[in-house]
């Protein structure tokens, strides 16, 4: 079923380039990589059938911002996003990053990070041939701690990558406000990717994002999936999805893939309020991050094409209202 177009849109910061006020992030339908102890690491089974159903799914309901990164599933999310886009790959802005290593040999092994300007440039040129594009509108650093001379050295090929054409902008994906900071002086660097839900406020990114006018690109903006309101005490994630590993920046979740009590209790204290107006909790957590700052642009994941036209619809009601956003603070003691 095809659902109604709807025109809520925002600009990638400096860049000038329009996208719909919400993306669809691509990592779960990459599926697992194995890291050197052979252990996977991804959010459980994938279908690419359904992930290019999701993809198609969103477009046909208003997105037009795809955010994916080469090591998700060791490439295998850029060639399914590059598949399922297909003719229509110039009706929306692709995002991808770069930074961790992978052998793009269908064996999934993930290795280390790397930053040379040497790798750089390789792996824009390899992720490129994956999308299937001629270029990549939004570039990422995906390595977030990234010591600072490093990522000079490595934005001063992203700067040879704009002039050449093959991206148009670039980004930093990181939750250090030093680092958001660090190159405001460079006429390329247009977005912050940064982490922001209900839960978890980012004011002083969202603060520099108004201030330089540069995009804030919300990823786990549903708090892994916590947000959806699916998960109570009583349910448990697939004991191969990553959430159930009991790795450290896994807040929601504890070791046996069950959500934790005191997240379930912030959840219900807020409830009423992120359904109001007849959105669904999904639905109201994308409209928090918007009722933050209009500089903000959510990408919520996907796995299947209920999850896209459910995060979509969350453009059909626009922002929660300053009252709102003010009595989520108030709630939660912010």
């Amino acid at each position: 079923m095809e659902t109604e177009q709807v025109t809520m849109k925002r600009t990638l910061g400096r860049s000038g380039i329009e996208v719909s006020a919400m993306g669809l992030g691509c990592w779960a339908i990459g599926g697992p990589v194995v890291w050197e102890d052979g252990t996977e690491f991804g959010w459980g089974k994938i279908d690419d059938s359904d992930s290019i159903a999701a993809i198609r799914r969103g477009l046909e309901s208003g997105v037009t911002f795809f955010d994916t990164a080469d090591s998700y599933g060791a490439g295998h999310s850029e060639h399914v996003l590059g598949r399922a886009l297909g003719k229509d790959r110039d009706r929306v802005a692709i995002a991808t990053k770069f930074g961790w290593t992978f052998d793009d040999d269908g064996s999934r092994r993930s290795h280390g990070s790397n930053a040379s300007p040497e790798y750089v440039r390789s792996a824009c040129e390899a992720s490129l041939r994956r999308l299937g594009t001629d270029r990549i509108d939004l570039y990422q650093l995906h390595i977030g701690d990234l010591e600072l001379s490093a990522a000079d050295a490595a934005a001063e090929v992203l700067d040879e990558l704009v002039s050449e054409g093959s991206i148009r902008a670039y980004c930093w994906s990181t939750d250090s406000l030093e680092r958001g900071e660090r190159w405001l002086a460079r006429p390329g660097y247009t977005a912050i990717q940064h982490n922001l839900n209900v839960f978890e406020d980012s004011p002083a990114l969202l603060e520099l994002c108004e201030r330089e006018n540069l995009a804030s690109i919300n990823r786990n903006p549903l708090a892994m999936g916590f947000l959806s309101g699916k998960y109570t005490k009583d349910t448990r994630v697939s004991p191969d999805d990553f959430r159930a590993s009991g790795i450290e920046w896994v807040a929601v979740f504890d070791e046996n893939g069950a959500p934790r009590a005191e997240w379930l209790a912030k959840l219900d204290s807020v409830r009423e309020i992120l359904s109001s107006n007849g959105r669904t909790l999904v639905q109201g957590a994308i409209a928090w991050i918007w009722g933050r700052s209009e500089k903000t642009i959510p990408i919520p994941g996907i796995k299947t094409a209920a999850q896209a036209e459910e995060n979509a619809g969350a453009m059909q009601f626009g922002p929660l209202t300053p009252a709102q956003v003010a009595e989520i603070d108030a709630i939660l003691g912010r």
